[in-house]
């Protein structure tokens, strides 16, 4: 086989090598437009399990960077004047010249043809080679040229960075998070020889250019960032190569291979830095590709196999990168708000990816004293004795809404069953809500229940509307109190333009094929192109909607419900008035913000004036439409402080649904950064929704103060008991029913 890498960086490198080392009959060559011993940068990481990784895959390679590498267990964190140190963590920096001199005398070692200082700017004398390598970086000009076929998509952060070295060698992985005279800084430090370490220095545009450091030279740079870091460095220096200010790219491409070309590492795909994956991904993807060409007759095949299998694990480390981009990002919202301890938890978990049990793998010790110190917090805030010593899970601590004192921080999501009969719930309701509250929870929330008749999504959806709803709610939530320490609540909403249509599993939002009521909304725009038409809601219609729900909200009192939630998400009724996709009105209740949230406010106003002034309120609110021109997380920071002000308790975060052609972003815990944004910035108490599935998770949402409640749908419907398991998991006892009691006592066995 003949290859060819337009680009001689590690991707183009380590495939080389592997495929010569795999045949030595095939022919590779790598062409590269630097000099061999000219790179940008200074080091790079590698985290303990990716280097195992490269010893599996060539045990030279890997025998030759261990001997090259500055390794380290702790992470220093440098904060308001302490330093918080977390271990166990397990990486390797080295530098980057010296890892592509490693691979280029392995690679010619092998036989590996290797051409410098040639710069390609034409693939086409190339294309006659069964395989050509785009490795030629994030601007390649080889993905510019195939656009078309490729559809990279490339979207650039808001801070600015610049990749600076200094003769300091810091003996942990280093951040500093310092305040100047123009804005706040952080610094990414890290050790790649015994003598040098990377020092990059990041902040925020308006920081940068309140310091013109727009303006400064290389030079200038330095002089400026050495002063700022005086203390920091220690006499040291700073050192440059092509050290300018830039704008990191996440980039993304539709496809990654087109006919006998692929793209490789930077060219196909970035990480942020701040969790040091770009190279990692680069050689880890030429690993892939190697195995795929060797497994597959052809080219053709080995490509579509490698794609698919590398990239779910891209796109997942995209996600993670880009939840870590975005807490740099937004490092002002923790800065002085978090005490140093929690402070540092939030960075170490910041992407998503290290959980509570994972770090407690790592350093047990660090996680023990952030358990202590949220136990004592919870205490405080709920007015209920906790033990610090030992403390319990995050998870398992109480919290306080108003008068509501809940148990734990786990909340059953309001799930639709689409099971009643003009809106009466029945056994399935007792049974579904029962069973979860004696799983556990520490918060049941009824399904969304509806103000009137007219108001429900299907026929089959529960409502507060007839004096019949009250009994056979009461008989529920009688239940709950009963027979478990779960509190239950009722969510209470309007369909909106989204009502009138079949069960979810007879064709989820399709219209009824007979029998429609009329359906109302902000503006007279359908849902989907063959669905009803809604009312533009009048004068008379905002009145009759607005009274339902406080008759329904006078009913959930009376039905003896803990805590109500209005439901102004899922471009329902309510949120059919923020979002600018489906308020078009002329009136005072469209236009701007503040006017599309007047109406939801009123009905709000109006709820928590019926509502006993000891019980909580809460609101569901979709924190984006994940669409263009749609409602923003910057608008919901806004809508949430004027429901703060209107008497809301707390905001349960969601996203979406608002329109059908939306293009959310999911992944695990996809919606937690909604919540996070909210809680920090609009400064109220949140619940994060959301792929949700672990308890560790849990915990670490819980303890890096990005939610106050968790809520699970699909892990609660999997598992009625999910509480109780993951208390049982985690060596916490939590108490049982009476007639369960027997149970403490059994120790599930695997199945072999």
């Amino acid at each position: 086989m003949k290859i060819v890498s337009i680009g001689g960086g590690p991707a183009g490198l380590y495939l080389a090598i592997l495929m010569k080392k795999a045949d030595p009959r095939h022919d590779v060559t790598v062409v590269e437009r630097n000099r061999a011993d000219d790179t940008f940068g200074f080091g790079v990481v590698f985290s303990d399990a990716t280097l195992a990784g490269f010893g599996d895959a060539d045990p030279a390679t890997y025998a030759a960077i261990t001997r090259n590498f500055s390794h380290w267990d702790d992470i220093d964190i440098h904060y308001k004047g302490e330093v918080i140190t977390s271990t166990g963590h397990g990486f390797s920096g080295l530098s980057r010249q010296v890892l592509l001199n490693i691979l280029q005398d392995r690679a010619r070692e092998l036989g590996v043809r290797l051409e410098y200082q040639k710069d390609v700017t034409d693939i086409e004398p190339y294309r006659s080679a069964d395989l050509v390598l785009a490795a030629d970086g994030v601007n390649s000009f080889i993905r510019q040229r195939y656009a078309e076929h490729f559809q990279p998509q490339i979207d650039w952060g808001r801070n600015k960075f610049v990749w600076l070295g200094t003769t300091r060698p810091f003996p942990a992985f280093t951040f500093y998070l310092k305040e100047g005279e123009h804005g706040l800084f952080r610094v990414h430090a890290y050790q790649y020889d015994k003598s040098h370490s990377t020092f990059i220095v990041e902040c925020t545009e308006d920081t940068w250019k309140r310091g013109d450091l727009d303006k400064a030279s290389e030079d200038e740079t330095i002089a400026y960032c050495e002063a700022l870091f005086r203390q920091e460095l220690d006499g040291h220096r700073l050192l440059k190569n092509r050290s300018l200010w830039r704008t990191f790219p996440t980039i993304r491409n539709r496809h990654w291979h087109h006919e006998n070309i692929v793209l490789m590492g930077d060219a196909v795909h970035t990480a942020h830095f701040s969790i040091g994956s770009g190279t990692k991904l680069a050689m880890e993807d030429s690993a892939a590709l190697a195995l795929a060409l060797q497994k597959h007759k052809s080219v053709e095949e080995a490509l579509d196999a490698y794609e698919a299998e590398r990239r779910p694990v891209v796109e997942a480390t995209q996600r993670a990168a880009q939840v870590s981009l975005q807490w740099f990002e937004e490092t002002e919202r923790y800065f002085g708000r978090m005490e140093p301890l929690q402070f540092a938890y939030s960075m170490l978990t910041r992407s998503l990816r290290i959980h509570h049990a994972n770090l407690k793998l790592r350093d047990p010790a660090f996680t023990g004293r952030v358990d202590r110190w949220f136990a004592g917090h919870a205490a405080n805030q709920s007015g209920v004795n906790v033990p610090v010593e030992p403390a319990p899970p995050p998870m398992f601590t109480p919290f306080r809404l108003r008068d509501l004192v809940l148990a734990n921080r786990v909340v059953v999501s309001p799930m639709c069953q689409y099971s009643a009969e003009d809106g009466m719930p029945n056994d399935w309701h007792l049974v579904h809500l029962g069973s979860r509250a004696m799983g556990g929870a520490g918060l049941v929330i009824a399904e969304m229940t509806d103000v009137s008749r007219e108001a429900r999504i299907t026929p089959g959806c529960t409502g507060l509307y007839k004096p019949e709803h009250v009994s056979a709610w009461k008989r529920v939530v009688d239940f709950v109190h009963a027979n478990s320490p779960a509190k239950i609540g009722i969510q209470l909403a309007h369909a909106g333009r989204k009502g009138s249509t079949r069960l979810a599993w007879e064709g989820i939002d399709e219209p009824l094929p007979d029998g429609n009521w009329p359906i109302v909304a902000a503006s007279a725009i359908p849902y989907l192109p063959h669905s009803q038409v809604p009312k533009a809601m009048d004068r008379q219609d905002m009145d009759r909607v607005r009274d339902d729900f406080v008759r329904a909200t006078r009913m959930a009192d009376e039905a003896g419900f803990d805590l109500l939630e209005l439901h102004c998400a899922h471009g329902y009724l309510l949120a059919t008035f923020l979002s600018p996709l489906t308020n078009r009105r002329g009136d005072e209740y469209g236009g701007t913000l503040e006017s599309r949230a007047r109406y939801p406010l009123e009905v709000l106003l109006a709820v928590r004036a019926a509502w006993p002034a000891h019980k909580p309120l809460s609101v569901r609110l979709s924190a984006t439409d994940w669409q263009e021109g749609g409602f923003t997380p910057d608008d919901a920071v806004v809508v949430a402080r004027l429901f703060k002000a209107a008497g809301c308790d707390i905001l349960d975060v969601s996203a979406g649904q608002t329109t059908p052609d939306a293009r959310p972003q999911y992944g695990r815990l996809f919606q937690t950064p909604f919540a996070d944004r909210v809680r920090n910035e609009a400064d109220m108490p949140t619940m994060t929704v959301g792929n949700i599935s672990s308890w560790a998770d849990v915990n670490a949402i819980l303890a890096a103060g990005r939610a106050d409640l968790c809520v699970l749908a699909r892990g609660h419907l999997f598992d009625p008991y999910w509480t109780r398991h993951a208390a049982y998991e985690q060596g916490y006892d939590l108490p049982w029913p009476n007639q369960y009691l027997s149970a403490r006592s059994f120790t599930p066995r695997e199945s072999r």
